[in-house]
């Protein structure tokens, strides 16, 4: 095995309603791990304590874990107080990232452009969010990953609003009105362009549809992809991230592009796409999982 990692945690599955997705990363991280020689071992943090990573002699922890708990800061700060050395980015970094509002606010006050939008409640005037922000309107809470929680909108004769603030707020009490770009190191990765029937990237068609189609390369020219590559850097800075991650981007037909949000932990499945954009610049998935593995830190 391995000896430069030592014995290896992969961290997968957790309590947060991304659990189902957090263990189909896992599992593919821990085989391409065990491929390159790596000691690696599945650890599900929902059914052990976390305190058994000491007692077990772990000495790096894989964060394969998504959403609440494993994406938040929460785990990272277990990890820290544990000195054991973790992949992605620390506690500030991602507890701002996994709250879609804040990030904004931090972004809007650097000049990252990012959409118009409304933070919303169940006392709500629906018609004067469409007034302000027109349709369509995408419907999420704030604090959840791999597209829960979304709707998507384009009419309001039918209470359409009121019912996805009601899914929404199943799921986080703050919910948000309102091109992807990968991250490895101190390197933006090729763009992806993705195309999902009817415009809907939601849960099925993000893990489980065939018909959603992924462009690596994005088709953009250098002169258009470069400056927004650079740019993605800058908002995964300004974020306080460090290691790895991806951002969710939209491009308007004008060409300007908007920043969505920061995922520092994000999918690592056979739809996932930072292993996308990694195979486009030369990077197989095993040695992808080694390099985000390299980078672990302990704050």
């Amino acid at each position: 095995m391995d000896s430069e990692f030592g014995k290896v945690a992969v961290l997968m599955g957790g309590p947060s309603s991304e659990r189902e997705i957090s263990f189909l990363s896992g599992n593919a991280v821990l085989a391409a791990l065990r491929e390159q020689g790596v000691d690696a071992h599945p650890f599900d943090p929902a059914e052990r304590d976390l305190f058994d990573l000491k007692r077990a002699g772990f000495a790096r922890v894989f964060i394969a874990l998504h959403g609440r708990f494993g994406e938040d800061g929460t785990v990272q700060g277990a990890l820290e107080t544990l000195k054991i050395p973790y992949t992605g980015s620390g506690v500030m970094a991602s507890a701002l990232a996994m709250d879609k509002w804040r990030t904004k606010l931090v972004w809007l006050a650097s000049g990252i452009p990012t959409p118009r939008y409304r933070v919303v409640d169940h006392e709500t005037d629906w018609m004067q969010v469409v007034a302000e922000l027109g349709l369509p309107l995408i419907v999420k809470p704030a604090r959840e990953g791999s597209t829960i929680g979304i709707t998507k909108v384009t009419r309001v004769d039918r209470d359409e609003l009121a019912l996805a603030y009601v899914e929404a707020v199943r799921y986080d009490p703050l919910v948000l009105v309102e091109l992807t770009a990968s991250i490895l190191g101190r390197r933006a990765l090729p763009l992806i362009r993705i195309e999902a029937p009817q415009g809907n990237y939601d849960y099925h068609n993000k893990y489980f549809s065939d018909e959603t189609k992924y462009f690596c390369p994005s088709g953009l020219p250098a002169n258009e992809e470069d400056p927004i590559r650079a740019q993605a850097l800058k908002a995964f800075d300004l974020i306080g991230c460090e290691g790895w991650g991806r951002l969710d981007l939209i491009m308007r037909a004008d060409g300007s592009v908007s920043f969505l949000e920061v995922n520092t932990s994000p999918g690592m499945t056979g739809h996932s796409l930072v292993p996308m954009a990694a195979r486009q610049a030369g990077t197989s998935f095993p040695a992808l999982c080694v390099e985000i593995l390299r980078g672990a830190h302990v704050g």
